[in-house]
């Protein structure tokens, strides 16, 4: 349940933002303000549920705690579910927040690719100069370097961070990756927050085209 909330928090909050940028034509937001509400977004969603279930957030997160020994592998199916949970759930209520402006926006015909494409605002989708090979070493680079910065807050052998501050330095963990690395495809370094919302939009009437 924490997992699902901390999550559906994440998701709300930095789709919501896309959401403005996109339906506003960047009108009320850009990709710094994006970036940052993202980063705030993790942070918020991490102190919903840190206390409770130490706020992965991230099927990523879950799986390096996995292979740290700091979960069995059971609670690992436990918090992927959880996390793909709060997505769904966070991608369909951008979806309420947003739909009047969704409409007025493209008419009612909700399209993948074009000038008034919207399946954007849940889930990455890659830029046109982008190839298979480097849109998956993107994803593993960005990915590795999410995680590799988070086991350090969290060593307490290496200059931890104070408790209670991890959530807050996590976030401007994701804010730099964004800034660094969110030309690409915009650095979807979650696949609960990326697959969630891809498969919502399926359902609600963008189609099988947000898969390819």
């Amino acid at each position: 349940m924490a997992e699902s909330l901390g999550t559906l928090i994440l998701v709300l909050c930095g789709c919501g933002s896309v959401a403005q940028m996109e339906l506003s034509g960047f009108a009320k937001a850009q990709f710094l303000s994006v970036n940052i509400a993202f980063g705030f977004a993790v942070t918020a969603g991490s102190y919903v549920c840190a206390g409770v279930s130490g706020a992965h957030l991230n099927p990523a997160v879950s799986l390096a705690m996995f292979f740290y020994k700091k979960i069995t592998w059971r609670l690992l199916l436990v918090y992927c579910l959880a996390q793909f949970i709060g997505a769904l759930f966070g991608a369909a209520f951008v979806y309420l927040l947003y739909f009047d402006a969704l409409y007025a926006y493209s008419g009612g015909n909700w399209t993948v690719y074009g000038p008034q494409a919207t399946a954007g605002i849940f889930a990455s989708y890659p830029s046109e100069h982008l190839g298979a090979l480097n849109g998956l070493s993107d994803q593993v680079i960005a990915t590795a370097t999410l995680i590799i910065c988070i086991l350090a807050i969290n060593d307490q052998d290496n200059n931890p961070v104070p408790q209670g501050l991890q959530p807050l330095v996590v976030g401007i963990v994701v804010l730099l990756v964004g800034l660094s690395m969110g030309f690409n495809c915009g650095y979807p370094i979650n696949p609960a927050r990326d697959l969630a919302p891809r498969i919502f939009t399926a359902l609600a009437g963008w189609g099988l085209e947000v898969f390819r």
